[in-house]
């Protein structure tokens, strides 16, 4: 399967959903926003959503700063 992940392609052997995704990028429990071809994805769906081969992803970290 590939995506395309903050503009770059990826590939991998099996179907993940978008917290295993976020496991395998180290940002699990970090504030992100997650875009799905277009759509946000609410934090409340992580779990259900499936990544399907040619899904093209933002993932966009929070950081604080004054």
């Amino acid at each position: 399967m590939q995506v395309i992940l903050n503009g770059q392609p990826q590939r991998f052997d099996t179907p993940l959903n978008v917290v295993q995704l976020l496991e395998y990028m180290a940002l699990q429990g970090k504030r992100i926003a997650v875009e799905r071809n277009g759509e946000i994805v609410p934090r409340s769906q992580f779990g259900e959503q499936v990544l399907a081969d040619g899904d093209r992803l933002e993932i966009v970290v929070a950081v604080g700063g004054g």
